[in-house]
């Protein structure tokens, strides 16, 4: 056995002859981030993709977990909870856990150490009911789950029970949802998670593109907490970057000529690499590529990904590309974020994606082995698209990122979150009475107090400032969403929204009957989309789910194309929301539309623009 390296000195000697087995030395991001994980502080790693911090904040905990099991102290219950902006990213994650997970079982039956098994188990939008069940009666040591799934387990009454013991949460990509409403939706989540638990959990963020990086490490800490450790290993990477210019002159559009060569090249790429990964901007987009690939070098050679097919079509994409039954993967965002696909040789951007980071991120899922170097093309399809791929390499080789704006307190989001907190309360009356405790202290950070089951108006306000982006919040707005949602909203036909009970003279909220279930069904920051599911007949297996008005435009008999698949319309069902199809064998497709999914232009990519185009 190869010697442990110093900064391993802490783990357990299974656990790091595993790892050393595995990957001989830790990673920058590993080493530095180690010491403040075990330490039980806040700490946001923030590295390049493919850099080992996901397993950098992983072992520290596995670690725990081996030694309790070793002990004969591991009991059924949850201990490490990682949440991801995406559910492809949750899937892959527990993938990825089953695996050191099984190895260092089988190495402690090799040293004849008893130990019974660590389990995983994924809770997100696709879970099956029968899995949710088993969770709740037998609750996974690992849960991996997203910002919704978490927001509606702290709310159902069976599923709060199982996140008192939570002693680690990690958050995946917290850029991904920093930036928009999901992010504050987050933070509230896990202020309701630290008054539910016994102590304080530990906070561990993973991203690996940010700016400016103090503030998303203040995101994840909250207000009136010890400062953030930041474990910054930097964003510049050497990279192979490539800009693919057709050889017919660039118009103001793109020709059918011009797509013609550019999927000619497309297959010549594929064919020089192992595996490839090509990204579009939208869905729409991602169903054509992959149909030309297709043609022109096997359909059995070419999947497609993106968030509008069913998650079996979804999570086959990715295995077949994992195990080399596909040469070339066609993928939105769906793929963007650090799921593991295998060796992919290239990373393909078909247009500019708008984004300084996002093209970071998305060059970065090639190389992830030790010294690779991720290479990236980008074909420009227009003279404006030119232009901003260039200023887009500019940037990346200037060390330019995109700045993250954090909304300022949205009030919807913190009026679900009041909702759901009060509904919970209900049902576990007397639960949230005690404060959690951090270093064996009672901290600011109490629960909202409950008498009965009722919430308290100033604890309830504590914690929502408390949470980094209500940090600013004022008396009066609160006491505002609080008679919004006690007294209700007007209409002709009568006051409706009333979600609350609030005693004004004991300052107490408890929540009306129906609270909980508005608060469950209508959660999320993620908007409503005016979709029609896609089932495949006879079988009547989900293909995935299209735009209503594409629906709505369509006939009976006409094709379309959906998971790089020909399917014929059977029948619309407009009550339903539902559209009937059948395998169309092949025959020439059209391809379906999305509404409002292409990307807007971040400000930093554009002033590199704007400066281009004044040198030029």
């Amino acid at each position: 056995m190869q010697s442990v390296p110093s900064s391993l000195a802490w783990a357990h000697p299974l656990v790091a002859e595993w790892f050393v087995s595995r990957f001989g030395t830790p990673t920058e991001p590993q080493e530095q981030g180690w010491p403040h994980i075990l330490a039980g502080r806040t700490t946001l790693i923030s590295a390049p993709t493919g850099s080992g911090k996901t397993l950098a904040a992983f072992l520290a905990c596995i670690d725990r977990l081996v030694r309790k099991a070793l002990a004969g102290d591991l009991s059924d219950r949850t201990e490490v909870l990682y949440v991801s902006p995406l559910k492809a990213l949750g899937n892959d994650i527990q993938k990825n856990l089953e695996i050191p997970l099984g190895e260092i079982l089988a190495l402690a039956g090799e040293r004849g150490l008893l130990m019974p098994e660590i389990r995983t188990a994924v809770r997100t939008g696709d879970t099956l009911m029968p899995e949710r069940r088993a969770m709740l009666k037998r609750p996974p040591h690992i849960l991996v789950t997203t910002p919704e799934s978490l927001y509606i387990l702290l709310t159902a009454e069976k599923s709060r029970a199982i996140l008192r013991d939570v002693e680690t949460v990690i958050v995946d990509e917290i850029h991904a949802v920093a930036d928009d409403k999901r992010g504050a939706h987050l933070v509230l989540s896990l202020e309701r998670l630290e008054a539910l638990t016994y102590r304080a959990p530990v906070r561990i963020g993973l991203s690996a593109t940010q700016k400016p990086i103090e503030e998303v490490a203040h995101f994840l800490t909250g207000t009136g907490r010890p400062d953030p450790v930041i474990v910054n290993v930097g964003h510049k990477r050497k990279l192979d970057l490539g800009i693919e210019v057709p050889p017919m002159p660039l118009g103001p559009v793109a020709s059918n000529e011009l797509w013609d060569s550019i999927y000619d090249r497309l297959a010549q790429l594929v064919a020089q690499h192992r595996s490839t990964l090509v990204f579009t901007n939208t869905r729409r987009m991602a169903e054509r590529l992959a149909h030309h690939l297709g043609e022109r070098i096997g359909e059995e050679n070419v999947a497609a990904h993106h968030g509008s097919l069913s998650r079996k079509l979804r999570l086959a994409a990715e295995r077949k590309l994992k195990e080399g039954q596909v040469r070339v993967l066609v993928a939105t965002a769906s793929l963007e974020l650090g799921i593991d696909v295998g060796f992919v040789d290239l990373v393909v951007q078909i247009n500019s994606p708008r984004s300084i980071a996002v093209a970071l991120q998305r060059v970065g899922r090639s190389g992830h082995w030790r010294g690779a170097v991720p290479k990236g093309r980008f074909f420009a399809t227009t003279r404006d698209d030119l232009m901003e791929c260039a200023a887009l390499a500019r940037a990346i080789k200037l060390g330019d990122l995109d700045r993250l704006i954090i909304p300022d307190a949205p009030l919807d989001v913190l009026a679900q979150q009041i909702v759901a907190t009060c509904a919970a309360a209900g049902s576990s009356a007397g639960s949230l009475a005690e404060p959690a405790a951090s270093d064996g202290q009672a901290t600011e950070s109490a629960a909202p107090q409950v008498s009965a089951d009722a919430c308290d108006e100033d604890a309830l306000f504590a914690m929502a400032r408390r949470a980094y982006p209500y940090r600013d919040l004022e008396r009066k707005t609160f006491n505002e969403i609080l008679e919004m949602l006690s007294e209700g909203i007007a209409s002709r036909r009568g006051r409706y929204g009333s979600y609350l009970h609030r005693d004004r003279v004991n300052n107490k909220l408890r929540a009306r009957r129906g609270a909980r279930l508005a608060a469950i069904t209508s959660g999320g920051a993620i908007p409503d989309n005016s979709l029609y599911t896609v089932v495949a007949e006879p079988d009547q297996v989900v293909v995935g789910t299209v735009d209503e008005d594409f629906a709505v435009e369509s006939n009976r008999g006409d094709i379309m194309l959906l998971g790089n698949t020909s399917w014929m319309i059977h029948r619309i069902e407009t009550n339903n929301g539902r559209m009937l199809v059948q395998d169309a064998h092949g025959a020439p497709p059209s391809v379906p539309f999305w509404r409002g999914e292409a990307p807007a232009r971040t400000h930093e990519l554009s002033l590199h623009v704007g400066e281009l185009r004044q040198k030029i």
